[in-house]
C-alpha cells in the first residue's frame, strides 16, 4: 500500500490480452501523474513481450512473482483458471489486487478474503458489465429473497464454451432467442468460464452461488450483450438492465467491463470515492 501522499502506485498487470492491454494504456494515458505501470505478465510469454513492445518499452516483462514484487497493486486480467493462483499470491506478499477473472475466484473469495486480512491487502472487483451491484450491496445488509440473472448475447459470443461442447448444441442452426442454460451461478461459471463473470460479482455481492438463479439466451438479432438483473428483497426491489457493446478487441467481453476497472482505478487514485 502506499503511504506517501507524492508516490506513485505501481500497478503491474497480469494477463495481456485484449482487456489486459486496454488497462495498461489507461494506466498510461489517464493516471500517469498518480500511477506508473510498473511490469507486465502472461502464461503466454511472447503476449507480454509484444505489449511491453506496443507501450515503447514502459513496462518489462516479467514473471509472476518478479511482477508481484515491483507491484503496489496487481490486476489479473488472465483467464478464470489462473485468477485464484494470481491473487492468492499476490496477497501472500501483501499486495493489493483486482480481479477481472471474477468467475476464477468465486468458489474461493471466502478465503482470498481471509488471506488479505491476515497479510494487510485489499482485494478488489469491479463491477463488470452489468448495474446494480450498489443497491445489491446495500440490500444484502438485510433479507434477499431471490437473485435472477438473464444474460442474452449473440451466438458468436458463446464460441467454444465448454456446456455447448458437452451438450453438443450447435450454434450456427440457432435462428431464434433460445435458452441455452438455466441454474445457478456456480453451475454458469464453470459451464461458461469466459462469459458470465457478472453471474459471479451478483453472487459475492448477493446471497452467493448457490442461490443466485442465471438464464442464459443465445440471441441471434441482437448487436448487443444483455444483462437483465432482478432483485427481490425486504427493503424493495431492484431491476436494472444493461446493454453492452462488445470489446472491440474481444467479441467475449463487454466494453463496460473494461471501463468499471478503470473506474475503480479511479477511485483507488482520489480522493473521492462515489457509490456503496
Amino acid at each position: 500500500m502506499i503511504s506517501e501522499k507524492t508516490k506513485k502506485l505501481k500497478i503491474g498487470i497480469a494477463g495481456c490480452g485484449a482487456i489486459g492491454s486496454s488497462l495498461a494504456k489507461a494506466v498510461l494515458s489517464d493516471f500517469s501523474d498518480k500511477a506508473e505501470l510498473a511490469s507486465l505478465y502472461d502464461s503466454e510469454i511472447e503476449k507480454a513481450y509484444s505489449l511491453s513492445s506496443n507501450l515503447g518499452r514502459k513496462a518489462a516483462a516479467l514473471n509472476l512473482e518478479e511482477l508481484i514484487n515491483r507491484s503496489d497493486l496487481v490486476i489479473e486480467a488472465a483467464k478464470a483458471d489462473a485468477a485464484f493462483d494470481i491473487a492468492k499470491k499476490t496477497l501472500s506478499f501483501s499486495r493489493d489486487i483486482m480481479v477481472m477473472s471474477v468467475g476464477g475466484i468465486m468458489e474461493h473469495y471466502h478465503e482470498l478474503e481471509v488471506l488479505a486480512q491476515e497479510n494487510g491487502a485489499r482485494i478488489f472487483i469491479p463491477s463488470g458489465a452489468i448495474c446494480g451491484i450498489d443497491g445489491l450491496k446495500a440490500l444484502s445488509l438485510g433479507k434477499i429473497k431471490s437473485v435472477i440473472l438473464t444474460t442474452k448475447k449473440p451466438p458468436k459470443g458463446f464460441l467454444g464454451a465448454p456446456y455447448l461442447l458437452k451438450k453438443k448444441i450447435r450454434l450456427e442452426n440457432i435462428d431464434r432467442d433460445t435458452v441455452i442454460f438455466e441454474g445457478n451461478a456456480l453451475q454458469a461459471v464453470k459451464a461458461f468460464p469466459q462469459n458470465i463473470n457478472v453471474a459471479a460479482i451478483l453472487s459475492i455481492a448477493g446471497i452467493g452461488a448457490q442461490d443466485t438463479i442465471v438464464r442464459i439466451v443465445a440471441s441471434p438479432g441482437l448487436s448487443r450483450n444483455t444483462h437483465e438483473v432482478e432483485i427481490e428483497s425486504e427493503a424493495g426491489k431492484i431491476t436494472a438492465r444493461t446493454e453492452n457493446l462488445i470489446h472491440p478487441d474481444n467479441p467475449k467481453t463487454s466494453y463496460l467491463a473494461v471501463l468499471s476497472a478503470i473506474a475503480v482505478l479511479k477511485q483507488i487514485l482520489g480522493p473521492v470515492r462515489i457509490g456503496t
